[in-house]
């Protein structure tokens, strides 16, 4: 997922803010509400390295 301001600009991501979980969101949904204040492009995903190792090495 990508913010959606960002994404509807046609602005590629510089950050990657990555979840275990979908219960980590309100946590992580402070970081990303500050890299929108700064203007920062930035994608949201949920890939578990423990469930989804193949998932994470290709994000990475």
């Amino acid at each position: 997922m990508v913010n959606t301001a960002s994404h509807e600009e046609g602005i590629v991501p510089v950050v990657g803010v990555i979840m275990g979980s979908k219960s980590d969101w309100d946590t992580m949904k402070k970081a990303c509400e500050v890299l929108e204040e700064m203007g920062v492009a930035y994608e949201k995903q949920v890939v578990s390295a423990h469930r989804m190792p193949d998932e994470m090495f290709r994000y990475a």
